[in-house]
């Protein structure tokens, strides 16, 4: 449990703060209903990020115990307040072309014409999140160095095409531009730019990681920097905003309240966080080989599903689902190979 007392603290603070704010907005009935939604949103967000905490606990296994906890504590306070507060007030101010403020208290005072401007953009932000998360599941597919296989030959062959150079970045694109057919003409080029965007950052995150590589054994750079360190930070902080920006969204058909919005995913993103190193210390993906396997499917799955939101409506428990489905199905192949192993 000593992983997760840090969550326990901030879900005392945050439901605290949460019961305050509804409480002065409605009195002991507006403090449960605000308590209520925040334990809903807290349980959505970790429902739809599990899978994101075990492709995070495959890449900190890595790491050194610094960068771990950098991940945990700088890191978490990007998730919260850059992923889940921030990001959504600056597309809306972009969108808008108004100022931070105004957008805080737009959210506060007219939360309706702050949800329809948030929601207006979510296609763009969909390629956005959609192509990084599918680039993330296509490099890891089509990794022919990987040695052990969930679904056999099968997968096996499909991961000798990553000898191909740049063949993830070529379907990537070509799914980005099979999905603008789903995108009325007037809005195509802001999707497709949007989608590039998201190309764009996996391969500079990427470069970054490959750069810090090649400069790991650099006296000037240190010990503080490891391996995908300072690269992997950033990759696991990308990939953690096109996850959030999907909660967000899903958020906003519970309560347009941004401040309880804000202390629900909170708390769940700080669940997340602790699963992920909880997974890392306690040896989890190594006794359980085929987690990483299902969560990176998942995340196939979820890109898809991000993209498909662009015209249709998909309810995020089966978003949710899909995830879980996966993982459930790797842990009991894990189990059963696990134990073929041990009759060997």
């Amino acid at each position: 449990m000593r992983h997760f007392k840090y969550s326990f603290l901030v879900t005392f603070i945050g439901l605290a703060f949460a019961a305050w704010w509804g409480y002065s907005r409605g009195g002991t009935a507006g403090a449960l209903q605000a308590l209520g939604i925040a334990a809903i949103l807290c349980i959505m967000e970790v429902s739809l990020s599990f899978d994101n905490a075990i492709v995070n606990a495959s890449i900190l296994k890595t790491w050194n115990k610094f960068w771990q906890d950098i991940f945990l504590t700088v890191g978490m306070v990007i998730a919260v307040f850059g992923m889940r507060l921030l990001f959504p007030l600056l597309i809306v101010a972009f969108a808008a072309d108004i100022g931070l403020a105004q957008v805080w208290n737009m959210g506060l005072n007219q939360p309706d014409e702050y949800a329809r401007h948030l929601t207006d953009h979510h296609a763009e932000v969909a390629a956005f999140g959609g192509m990084f998360l599918l680039l993330v599941f296509l490099n890891f597919l089509l990794d022919e160095k990987k040695e052990l296989h969930w679904l056999g030959h099968i997968e096996e062959k499909i991961a000798s095409f990553g000898k191909i150079a740049s063949i993830a970045i070529m379907i990537a694109i070509g799914v980005l531009l099979s999905s603008l057919t789903m995108i009325e003409e007037g809005r195509q080029l802001a999707v497709l730019v949007a989608g590039l965007w998201g190309v764009l950052t996996y391969v500079a995150v990427d470069v970054v990681s490959s750069v810090l590589e090649m400069e790991e054994d650099d006296p000037k750079v240190g010990d503080m920097i490891k391996r995908g360190g300072v690269g992997g930070f950033l990759y696991l902080e990308v990939l953690d905003a096109s996850f959030s920006f999907d909660g967000v969204i899903g958020a906003l058909a519970i309560t347009k309240d941004i401040v309880i919005i804000m202390v629900g995913l909170a708390i769940g993103a700080m669940f997340v966080r602790s699963m992920t190193v909880y997974l890392v210390r306690q040896g989890t993906l190594d006794k359980f080989v085929f987690l990483e396997h299902g969560a990176h499917y998942a995340i196939g799955i979820l890109a898809f599903i991000m993209l498909a939101s662009m015209k249709f409506h998909i309810p995020e428990i089966f978003t949710g689902l899909v995830g879980v489905a996966f993982i459930l199905a790797a842990l009991w192949s894990s189990v059963i190979y696990k134990r073929k192993q041990l009759l060997s």
